[in-house]
């Protein structure tokens, strides 16, 4: 899986400080994929369009960046309608600034955040803290057993070339389970090559902890890391529907912007990496 180049990047923002650091984010992205910003603002019935307002933001993104810039403003649920436009625009990533009050851990699932998250059609980033840097040097590449797992090594790749950046691919594994760790290694050597006979720098790091969320976005924090790029979850057991996945709590606590991918359907992947 690799992001589409010459394509779109929808930015839905609701004109808080976290919507102008999520479209701020966007223009090294843009440039280098020769993509467009697509600024949406979607409002609730009975209150302010902004129209004026969004037309005033265009302007001043045009002249800030040089780039292509267009704009939607309708009345909906921004939520509802932010996978339907990526559709329908055929849109190559999605990047949304979300507020801290907005968290993944509702009864069986059933936020709206997470929800938009799991059906994208493409790509979402995800950009909590108002302190979001527009760098990408050190991205982290958090990685388990799952045969899901490696289906982002490609994006990964493509971000590092693009970017001149390092990967380093964090592992998590329980600290009682050495059995685990011990088939981790000798796969995680394989995808350190792999990325390296790729021409980027690459290093891994196993971190024995119960906690696989915290573990990584703590080490993203102490290895000055710009970027972590997780795999989705599609399917939850039931203890995962009433207290959230992995990759939803990674999301919500973490203060390095996130890049959540889809699974692929299994018959149609490769990667190479075997």
């Amino acid at each position: 899986m690799l992001l589409k180049e010459n394509s779109s990047i929808l930015i839905p923002i609701d004109f808080s400080k976290q919507s102008l650091i999520a479209i701020r984010h966007s223009f090294n992205m843009a440039k280098l994929t020769r993509s467009k910003l697509i600024i949406m603002h979607v409002y609730k019935a009975g209150t302010p369009n902004l129209a004026s307002e969004l037309e005033k933001l265009k302007n001043e993104i045009i002249q800030e960046s040089g780039l292509v810039v267009e704009t939607l403003n309708f009345e909906g649920d921004i939520y509802d309608t932010t996978d339907k436009k990526a559709v329908e625009l055929n849109c190559m990533l999605i990047v949304v600034g979300l507020d801290t009050h907005v968290r993944f851990r509702s009864f069986m699932g059933t936020n709206q955040a997470s929800k938009f998250i799991k059906n994208a059609p493409c790509p979402v980033i995800t950009i909590r803290s108002t302190n979001a840097t527009f760098k990408c040097q050190n991205i982290i590449l958090p990685f388990d057993l799952s045969p899901e797992s490696r289906e982002k090594v490609g994006i990964a790749i493509q971000l590092a070339h693009y970017y001149k950046a390092d990967l380093r691919i964090v592992s998590v594994f329980p600290p009682s389970d050495l059995k685990y760790e011990n088939k981790l290694l000798p796969y995680l050597q394989q995808v350190k090559k792999f990325i390296k006979e790729k021409g980027v720098n690459c290093s891994n790091k196993s971190i024995p902890a119960n906690d696989v969320a915290e573990a990584i976005v703590d080490y993203a924090n102490k290895n000055d890391c710009d970027l972590i790029i997780q795999m989705n979850k599609k399917d939850k057991s039931l203890g995962e529907m009433f207290g959230g996945t992995m990759s939803e709590k990674m999301v919500d606590i973490s203060n390095v912007p996130v890049l959540s991918i889809n699974p692929m359907k299994r018959e149609s992947f490769s990667t190479g990496i075997h």
